[in-house]
């Protein structure tokens, strides 16, 4: 298994954190664990459950606390099932499929036949927006609709080695915090509580070194389903108008907005993004 922690002790750390953010969730919630051909994954579902299923990917480095502030409105008119990618800082389990192979949709086929979804929609930020997208290419059958906020694989990645040795250094919290501030673009007051979590995570994970694998122009010009793409024009890791361009180039059914002062986190899309996918 991938050593993804620094320490037993700052991964019980993480942990008990991420736990206390579950208890205070702000809707009811069922806690379910999936095996995996990856090991156990674990999903927070909400919502009616004859409503739509609604799947919600993370970010590297996250886990589905990122969804709290999104999930309440999103889940009165979906069954959201908010999976913590494996291999991340969450309570899936710690191994990393390959990128650069289809082990990753294998592993979310699992993940979606132990939910007993056909199919879904989809929503994914970053590393889960390159989930997402790898899996509607490779599976379009079973996504009917896409969002993808700044979606790795799709526009240049900019400086994701210098933010990767920023965070494998050993820094100090405080030289940490400053660095996530400027790479992810959060706000050290409006953003305090993400950027908290930020720092504590960074603190003991070690995050994937490797390249984000980019998606073709002829893979792109085959997805079917509808898809909303929403990037920060800021983004420092990611070159957000290059996916903007090419989405509206090879997207048949896309939709794009680009936020000019926004950086690679994003928030305050939960209402937009609930429009695009009840439409």
């Amino acid at each position: 298994m991938t050593m993804i922690y620094k320490s037993e002790a700052g991964e019980r750390e993480l942990r008990d954190h991420y736990r206390q953010v579950l208890e205070a969730w702000p809707v009811p919630a069922e806690h379910l664990w999936v095996p995996t051909r990856e090991g156990e994954t674990f999903v927070l579902a909400c919502g009616p459950q004859d409503a739509p299923p609604l799947v919600l990917l993370h970010g590297s480095g996250a886990n589905t606390s990122m969804w709290r502030g999104d999930v309440a409105t999103w889940s009165r008119h979906f069954r959201t099932y908010a999976v913590d990618l494996v291999g991340e800082p969450g309570l899936s389990a710690p191994s990393r499929p390959a990128l650069d192979s289809d082990a990753v949709s294998r592993w979310l086929d699992d993940v979606r036949e132990g939910l007993q979804i056909t199919n879904a929609a989809f929503v994914g930020t970053s590393l889960g927006g390159w989930t997402a997208l790898d899996y509607a290419i490779r599976r379009p059958e079973r996504v009917t609709r896409l969002v993808l906020m700044c979606p790795g694989g799709v526009g240049r990645q900019k400086v994701g080695w210098i933010f990767k040795a920023l965070l494998t250094r050993p820094f100090r919290r405080d030289g940490l915090r400053g660095s996530a501030m400027a790479v992810a673009g959060l706000d050290g007051e409006k953003n305090r509580q993400a950027l908290d979590a930020v720092v504590l995570t960074f603190t003991h994970f070690n995050p994937r070194r490797e390249k984000l694998p980019v998606f073709p122009d002829e893979a792109l010009r085959g997805l079917t389903m509808p898809v909303l793409v929403i990037v920060g024009g800021r983004d420092a890791m990611l070159d957000s108008h290059q996916t903007a361009r090419r989405v509206r180039e090879c997207v048949p059914h896309s939709t794009v907005h680009l936020l000019p002062e926004a950086g690679h986190a994003i928030f305050g899309q939960a209402e937009p993004i609930a429009e695009f996918l009840r439409a």
